[in-house]
């Protein structure tokens, strides 16, 4: 990797930062695809042919489009700094004064940029990371210099898409229903998103994607960014009447939120972008930093208890489920809603996290005991950030409610937000919290967060405050995780409503939605696993018909959707008879078999002219081994599907494909004869089952079928046994 003075070239992963630096901030002329070794005259050159002419009724020098868009540069979009002093010094012209190039040890190429801006009293410093995987990311600390308070209304973070760039993915949902895909035409103008759930939002669109027209999951150029805050964020596609087009990016400032005293110093959140041939790549990318942060682990398959018995918490009842998940294979068994003080329905309690003594006289120790005598670990349910009315706490500290001042925000699940940002609240918190852990010895915490904040007022500063909200739960998260290294976090807001890398670093889990019906869960699960590999997806298996669409759906249906995640149960396995028991038992054996490779392997989703057709799988990082799962989400318009062409294997390897033995058992059920091809199975290249495919059965919607690919050849691997005589991390 070479660089000039005026010119700096990142490359890693299969991706090439090409940055000119010759003028303002860092400008990037190139992001994409690899451009390999380039000499620093062919690194002049190749900027020297992204200047564009200067055409009529444009500015006399061409606009510089830095990664800090600024009015004073040229540029008339959206622009990446908003914010004044007074009225006053709501422009900026940053000149750099310092640029350094380091490498850390795992590779990471970083450019850190220093500028400022003598006028307007502001200096910054903006850092530009590409990371081994190819994933980059930038963020930016903007200083008050002068004497005097300087407001910041916004600061947006850009990355440049090339013309080719034709078409604009994003995501929207509801609770139950997140990360539904929404696509149209890349046009002029501004096409923005914002967030102001104060969370991530279920309607969040988690990545802003823009590629090439009719990209897929395997095919065309793709590029995306991912704001990695758990606030309000706003994210932007721009493209105006020259070639310049952005994607941009970071925290929705409400206003007054952050008002910067003489030397103080705004911290920008990360903004991550991605780029790939297809969006698996793109995926991969995000997939790869996220595995890299965590060490390897056998996750736990979680038990649940939340829609087995809902409020009606019985130590006899709990206790006859705890040795129902047992006999089934479940390893870890989580106390939800329900055990804390006046709470026995969703009106009251919330605060007061002490263990109610008219439910538990003995504490929940009976509970435990009894829990970790089957061999199984023990998690809780707890909601930190909110709080009822009807609470003790509320009545001893209402001044702890966020609210703008003079009445409360409208109530949202009876529930109110608990001001973490407050210091007393917050020391309240971490104590209560960590004397539960302590005494419970807790490794897991299913940690929710069920209503956006309305009005989210401080009544301590009488500001805005969702920002200082935000940083206050990653603190509290922190130390609590300081104080007890063996717990574990799942993130839940009333599903996914709080999915984003920066709560993922602090946590081990997010339940990807409160809706466990597996017709559902097919598309949530797929668009939240863009940045979230399948290890970190909460998946339950749960009750037939489900809770929340009363769809009714086999337990294979149920059972192979949940494989493909972080598989759990969430039923009343204590009233289902021998059979449905065994049943049960047998498809969390398998995915115990198949779990070292589908937590650990690379995530292939295919493309299928059918919209009917739902494909996707794991393969093994060394290519030997694979599992995919095939559904149809309506009556194919084709009898039968046709043709699936299958990827992410090694081309020129060969390849043993054959159903599982449960798949065996349902289409063999269902009236007609299976291909030619299913009872022997088949043996090919790699190649032939990505170029060609073979073909499906015709089987009803909602019907799971799942292939395993085993690689013949000699090359690496064997067949998947048992995970529990695999070591940590290690692929079957």
């Amino acid at each position: 990797m070479v660089s000039s003075p005026a010119v700096c070239h990142l490359r890693a992963g299969g991706v090439s930062l090409v940055l000119d630096l010759a003028r303002s901030l860092p400008r990037i002329v190139h992001w994409g695809a690899d451009l390999g070794e380039l000499s620093d005259p062919q690194l002049q050159q190749l900027v020297l042919g992204s200047y564009r002419q200067t055409v009529a009724n444009q500015p006399d020098r061409t606009p510089w489009v830095s990664v800090l868009p600024e009015n004073s540069q040229g540029w008339v979009g959206t622009p990446g700094l908003e914010g004044h002093r007074g009225g006053r010094h709501f422009s900026t012209q940053f000149a750099t004064t310092g640029i350094r190039r380091d490498t850390d040890p795992d590779g990471t190429e970083r450019v850190t940029t220093q500028a400022a801006d003598a006028v307007a009293g502001l200096g910054l410093e903006l850092s530009l990371e590409l990371l081994p995987s190819g994933l980059a990311r930038l963020r930016v600390g903007l200083t008050n210099l002068a004497a005097d308070p300087y407001t910041l209304n916004g600061l947006l973070l850009a990355w440049p898409l090339p013309q080719q760039a034709q078409e604009v993915l994003d995501f929207t949902g509801k609770h139950g229903r997140e990360r539904a895909p929404q696509r149209h035409p890349l046009t002029h103008g501004t096409y923005l998103r914002e967030g102001r759930h104060g969370r991530t939002g279920t309607d969040a669109t988690l990545l802003l994607l823009a590629g090439e027209a009719g990209f897929g999951f395997r095919q065309g150029a793709v590029w995306g960014i991912h704001a990695a805050w758990s606030g309000n964020h706003r994210m932007l596609v721009e493209r105006g009447s020259g070639t310049e087009t952005i994607l941009a990016g970071g925290e929705l400032l409400l206003p007054g939120e952050i008002e910067l005293g003489p030397g103080e110093t705004y911290a920008s959140p990360w903004l991550y972008a991605s780029y790939g041939q297809g969006l698996d790549e793109l995926s991969a990318r995000f997939h790869h930093f996220v595995r890299a942060t965590r060490p390897p682990e056998i996750r736990p398959v979680t038990g649940n208890c939340w829609e087995a018995v809902y409020f009606d918490h019985r130590l006899d009842r709990l206790t006859e489920l705890a040795d129902a998940f047992a006999e089934v294979g479940v390893e870890r068994f989580v106390l939800d809603d329900g055990w804390f003080r006046h709470r026995r329905d969703d009106h009251a309690g919330l605060g007061d996290w002490y263990v109610d003594e008219t439910v538990w006289p003995g504490g929940l120790h009976p509970l435990v005991d009894h829990v970790r005598g089957l061999g199984l670990e023990f998690g809780l349910w707890v909601e930190p950030e909110m709080i009822n009315v009807d609470s003790d706490l509320a009545r001893a500290h209402p001044e702890w409610i966020l609210a703008p001042g003079d009445r409360l925000p409208l109530e949202w699940r009876h529930q109110q937000v608990l001001n973490v940002g407050h210091p007393a609240a917050w020391s309240y918190l971490f104590e209560r919290l960590d004397a539960l852990i302590t005494e419970y010895d807790l490794t897991y915490l299913k940690w929710d967060h069920n209503r956006d904040l309305l009005e989210p007022g401080s009544q301590l500063t009488g500001r805005a405050g969702v920002h200082a909200q935000t940083l206050a739960v990653y603190r509290l998260i922190d130390e609590l995780k300081a104080a007890h290294p063996r717990l574990q976090i799942e993130s839940c807001s009333a599903g996914g409503g709080r999915a984003d890398l920066a709560i993922l670093g602090r946590t081990d889990r997010v339940w990807t939605s409160d809706c466990t019906d597996a017709h559902e869960r097919q598309v949530i699960q797929r668009y939240t696993g863009l940045i979230i590999p399948p290890e970190l997806l909460g998946a339950h298996i749960s009750a037939d018909p489900n809770h929340q669409t009363w769809r009714r759906l086999t337990l294979a249906m149920r059972a192979a959707t949940a494989m493909f995640g972080d598989l759990g149960v969430e039923w009343n396995v204590a009233r289902l008879d021998a059979d449905e028991r065994r049943e049960l038992a047998e498809w969390i054996a398998t995915y115990k078999q198949w779990r070292p490779l589908l937590h650990g392997g690379t995530v292939v989703r295919l493309d299928h002219p059918d919209p009917a057709v739902c494909a996707h799988g794991v393969v093994a990082a060394d290519g030997h081994a694979g599992l995919f799962l095939v559904t149809l989400a309506e009556t194919s318009v084709y009898g039968p599907p046709g043709l699936l062409r299958l990827g992410g294997l090694s081309p020129h390897a060969s390849y043993r494909l054959e159903p599982l033995p449960a798949t065996r058992r349902v289409v063999a059920a269902w009236p007609g004869t299976p291909p030619p091809w299913w009872e022997p199975g088949l043996t090919l290249s790699g190649q032939g089952l990505m170029q060609y495919g073979f073909q499906l059965p015709d089987v009803p919607p909602d019907t799971p079928l799942l292939f395993a690919v085993t690689r013949v050849d000699g090359g690496p691997g064997r067949r998947p046994t048992s995970d529990t005589t695999i070591n940590k991390g290690e692929l079957p």
